[in-house]
């Protein structure tokens, strides 16, 4: 059996200034502890590239870091981007693969294992958790076992840029019977829209997110999603339905590279 692993991918552009928050914020809760890494998807034609190596200060990739990057050749929207990521990391170490902005701080000590655990019970599932903001169970981040990325040939099951996304996976997860959410975790948005105690914006509203909430981007976004919804989740469910039963096989004969917990 391999030691579970959990990497999240965060898409990130002209913010490096963000890149420290969010490793301070995993250090503090101990996710590089039980077994997180993080990968940074960054554009090589990006104008602030080069301050994400300073912020680093070192080479991820060389010193085995549990931290690292991933260049594209060029600006992609957010979706793609992760898709092309997730996918080119399925053959690693990793049990696991998620997504998080460059905006999510993990507030609650634990919550990595808290992940891998959850997804170890559900074999094979998607695990996500409170943003701070959002008062439904809408996963602006998440988490979801390799296989179901293996099996769909993406991370994102609707054909999106960036918005609704969360809704596809959320609408995936629940269809397919293999959806947890850890209510008691907070991983904290740092969004415009989201205020803090003295009612101040928690992030500024900058030119990346004032490009991604157009109207157009909605209006494109969103006919994207509904046609996956009306035409393709149910063919996705079946995937995924035969990828959990093909996982509980596996197990049941010693194969299986994991173990769902509580399994024999």
């Amino acid at each position: 059996m391999t030691e579970r692993k959990l990497l999240i991918i965060v898409p990130t552009r002209s913010r490096p200034q963000n890149v420290a928050k969010v490793m301070r914020a995993w250090e503090e809760t101990g996710a590089f502890d039980d077994g997180a890494e993080l990968l940074f998807a960054i554009d090589m034609d990006d104008p602030k590239r080069n301050e994400y190596g300073r912020t680093f200060g070192h080479d991820p990739i060389s010193t085995g870091s549990p931290v690292g990057m991933h260049e594209s050749t060029e600006w992609r929207p957010m979706v793609h981007k992760l898709n092309i990521v997730a996918s080119s990391m399925l053959y690693g170490r990793y049990f696991a693969i998620g997504f998080a902005g460059d905006d999510h701080l993990p507030r609650t000590r634990g919550w990595a294992g808290r992940y891998l655990m959850a997804l170890a019970e559900l074999g094979t599932g998607i695990v996500s958790c409170p943003d701070g903001y959002r008062r439904d169970d809408l996963p602006t981040q998440w988490a979801m076992t390799a296989d179901i990325v293996r099996e769909l040939g993406r991370m994102v099951p609707a054909p999106v840029e960036h918005l609704y996304c969360d809704n596809a996976v959320r609408d995936l997860g629940k269809a397919a019977g293999c959806w947890r959410w850890l209510d008691d975790v907070l991983i904290e948005h740092m969004h415009p829209v989201a205020r803090d105690a003295s009612g101040q914006r928690k992030a500024p509203d900058d030119e990346q997110y004032q490009r991604v909430n157009r109207k157009e981007q909605f209006a494109r976004d969103k006919k994207a999603y509904t046609a996956w919804r009306d035409d393709t989740l149910a063919s996705d469910v079946a995937s995924l339905q035969y990828a959990a039963l093909r996982v509980r096989h596996l197990c049941a004969s010693g194969t299986a590279p994991y173990r769902p917990a509580g399994e024999a």
